[in-house]
């Protein structure tokens, strides 16, 4: 009898991953940029569309035209069963907030926000130590020791970027100039070309000939200008070389599409969890990009330099400051 039992609890517990792998419906919210910026939301729009074609799952997608339906889309998918849900960006922190509390049945993810409830899993990333790099980057392949930063929605997780930025130029060039200014306070500030690249004129007028959008679709206007000028950019989020190749010096990449892409396979595996998860150099979570895009923009000596660096911020040699810690870019 009791090897019976065995099998049959064996069994039973086959049937019931079988069941948990069969019954996922994953969706996602993206943010009010839609999923097609070229940037944050279309780093998870990647790894949501490979996961699919990897496992012929296929995902919800709800695309919020203001704040308002951002609850109101969080709920409707909650209440049709859709679960693991991944919500796009840290002002989605609210309503997921809210929604998860109503149904805590429903596994929920945020990508960008920190929430604490036991069906809740955060994902956040040290964007600081991704933003040392292509500051150092910038440092190297400046001409006038003068580097620019142009920032979306002027909050401490955008000035975290701009802040790591700073440390990486003025790790290779001490006295570099880095000019920083913020788009605006609100949502709108991240989908704004034509503000983004009145901004990086007015940095390349000051002097900049390298500049780093962390903006979302606010930097296709910056990496326009920098096209139209002669100057460089720095793209974010996902690899955006592409967008105008021969001026993008780089991107710093934030695998997005990576954690989007495990959110679904942990649950679709029974492994889903909640808490906080953190992203850095050394989990893969942040980097730079070197392509046929910007390959002749990078010299053999810049790629050594920068492998250098990745390993010292690993190994804790150089301590990139954290903006978020304190509020404050003291270092």
């Amino acid at each position: 009898m009791k090897g019976v039992f065995l099998v049959s609890a064996t069994a039973l517990a086959i049937a019931a991953a079988s069941a948990q792998a069969a019954d996922i419906k994953p969706a996602v919210v993206y943010d009010q940029a839609g999923k097609f910026d070229k940037s944050f939301n279309e780093g998870v729009y990647n790894g949501i569309t490979k996961y699919t074609e990897d496992t012929g799952i296929q995902v919800r997608e709800s695309e919020p035209k203001n704040e308002a339906q951002v609850e109101q889309n969080l709920r409707r998918l909650a209440k049709r069963g859709y679960t693991p849900i991944v919500a796009v960006g840290f002002n989605m922190a609210s309503a997921v907030s809210k929604v998860a509390q109503d149904f805590p049945e429903i596994q929920f993810s945020i990508i960008d926000g920190v929430i604490d409830q036991p069906n809740v899993q955060s994902i956040v990333f040290k964007e600081h130590e991704g933003s040392f790099l292509v500051g150092a980057l910038a440092a190297m392949a400046s001409k006038t020791d003068t580097v620019g930063f142009v920032g979306g929605m002027d909050i401490p997780l955008i000035r975290k970027f701009g802040c790591g930025y700073e440390q990486g130029a003025k790790y290779i060039t001490s006295d570099a100039t880095v000019i920083q200014n913020m788009t605006g306070s609100t949502g709108a500030a991240f989908n704004d070309p034509t503000k983004g690249s009145e901004l990086a004129k007015s940095q390349f007028s000051q002097g900049a000939d390298v500049v780093f959008a962390a903006a979302g679709g606010t930097g296709i206007g910056v990496y326009q200008a920098a096209k139209d000028e002669g100057k460089l950019a720095i793209g974010v989020d996902s690899n955006q070389n592409h967008i105008q190749p021969g001026t993008m010096l780089t991107s710093m990449v934030k695998r997005v599409d990576l954690a989007a892409y495990k959110v679904f396979a942990d649950a679709n595996a029974g492994e889903w969890t909640s808490g906080l998860t953190v992203l850095g150099l050394a989990e893969g979570g942040v980097d730079w990009a070197l392509d046929d895009n910007n390959a002749s923009l990078i010299t053999e000596e810049m790629k050594t330099k920068i492998a250098d660096v990745k390993q010292h911020i690993i190994s804790g040699d150089i301590q990139v400051h954290d903006y978020m810690s304190d509020n404050t870019c003291n270092y």
